[in-house]
Order: structure tokens, then C-alpha cells, then sequence
């Protein structure tokens, strides 16, 4: 199946033991291939000139190594489950817990409002039932990161004021899979809203990892004395998110 969108790609599914995975093949323009193992999907980049034959090569060697890690390395490239969610259900997030009202009407987009301790989640009903579980996570991370934001800044702000006494732009909370947090030359932080499943303790250390990047724009020694200054036991934080992390997500 092609999709077509500012770039061309093909979307193919190869079963690998006994666990059919998506093959998204990219159609680019670069110089080189790469394929990459993604928790979702198989990820092969291409450039768009090569001729039918010399791009039936390469896919068939990228795909063939690709199907070597993935035997070897079961357990590392394990697939994420995608969580799907049913009318009643209840999400537990720290210290709250909501039950979920989902209905589905025949419209473009989709919503999410909290009352109490529900939420109302109106879901297009136009879509197939893996975009269904994406909006409702995404809707869900939205909301319930909305209450707690202004709680979160002020704390962020705290933390930069009694360790670093750094300029801080912008700070934004997204609903980021790839990483826990990033920090910009501009002075930009970003939380992963994934955060909100994790203690406070863990979530601080995030913050002030990344407010320790308003100074160095590194991993070098002298950023990790500056974590450490501000969290002693910051190594246990970080053993925290490697051993449950992907517990952490909505």
C-alpha cells in the first residue's frame, strides 16, 4: 500500500517469529539507505532515484537485516502493545483516577473534556480502530497534562531558581514517545506528559536534567556534577524510568 504525502511510502508487513510487524519504507531524498527497529514499526529510508532493480536490492538486504536483529534480539525489539480503551474503563494518573465516558459520532475531529472525575472523550467515528486508540491516547495525555501544568511550571521554575538561577524561555508538555524531555539553545524545555505515570521524585529528576542543559548542552562530566549537585540519588531515577518506563504511557 503506498501513501502518498510530501514524501512517497510504501507500507509492508513481515512476520518474524510468529509476530507480524509494519514495514514502512520510505521513499527519500538522501544519498544513502538506512533501516532502522522501532518499537511500532521497521523504518527503511531510500533514495527516490534508484532504478526498480538496484531498489529491489537494497529493500531485500535492509529487510534481511532487519529480520536477523529481530531474531537474534527478541526480547530488545520487543513490539509496545498499544493500550486500547472501552467505555468505563478507568486510567489512574498519580494520585487521580478517572473513569472514561467514550462515544462515537460521525464527524472530522475528536475531544476530550474532564468533569469531575470523568472523562468524556468523543471519538470520530471515522476512523479505523487503531487511529481510535491513538486520539484517545493523545486526547487523554492532553487533558489530564492541562490540569497539572500549572502545577508542574511553577515547580520547574522553583527547581531552576534553587540549582541552576538559569534564563528559562518556554516550557511545554507534549505527548512525546521518544524521549522523557529535551532542552533547547533557545532556553526551551519539553516534558514528556508519559511523566505524569511516574513518581514525583522521577519526574523531578527529568526537570532538572533538562534545566541542567540551560548551562550544558551536553552529557559531559561537568553537566552530570550539576545534576547530581541538585539530585544526589539521581542514578536511581534513572534506573527507575530504564526498568519501568514502558509502563509509563497513556
Amino acid at each position: 500500500m503506498k501513501i502518498l504525502g510530501i514524501l512517497d511510502m510504501d507500507v509492508e508487513t513481515l512476520e518474524i517469529n510468529g509476530i507480524k510487524r509494519p514495514v514502512k519504507i520510505h521513499y527519500e531524498k538522501r544519498n544513502n539507505c538506512r533501516v532502522s527497529i522501532r518499537k511500532k514499526a521497521i523504518n527503511i529510508r531510500i533514495p527516490s532515484f534508484l532504478s526498480e532493480e538496484e531498489r529491489h536490492r537494497q529493500l531485500t538486504d535492509l529487510k534481511q537485516w532487519a529480520i536477523n536483529q529481530l531474531k537474534d534480539n527478541p526480547e530488545r525489539f520487543k513490539l509496545e502493545a498499544q493500550k486500547e480503551y472501552k467505555d468505563g474503563d478507568t486510567i489512574a494518573v498519580g494520585d487521580d483516577e478517572y473513569i472514561l465516558k467514550i462515544g462515537f459520532k460521525d464527524k472530522l475531529g475528536s475531544s476530550a473534556r474532564i468533569e469531575g472525575s470523568t472523562i468524556q472523550l468523543s471519538i470520530s467515528s471515522n476512523l479505523s480502530k487503531e487511529t481510535h486508540n491513538n486520539h484517545i491516547s493523545t486526547l487523554l495525555s492532553r487533558c489530564i497534562a492541562k490540569k497539572r501544568i500549572p502545577e508542574l511550571k511553577e515547580r520547574i521554575y522553583e527547581l531552576n531558581k534553587n540549582h541552576f538561577n538559569q534564563s528559562l524561555n518556554k516550557i511545554f508538555f507534549k505527548h512525546n514517545k521518544s524521549n522523557w524531555g529535551s532542552c533547547s539553545s533557545a532556553g526551551n524545555i519539553n516534558i514528556s506528559t508519559r511523566l505524569l505515570f511516574a513518581p514525583d521524585d522521577v519526574l523531578e529528576y527529568v526537570c532538572v536534567h533538562e534545566l541542567a542543559h540551560l548551562i550544558e548542552l551536553n552529557h559531559s562530566k561537568n553537566f552530570w556534577r550539576l545534576v547530581e549537585k541538585a539530585i544526589p540519588d539521581y542514578k536511581k531515577k534513572i534506573k527507575w524510568l530504564k526498568e519501568n518506563g514502558d509502563k509509563c504511557r497513556f
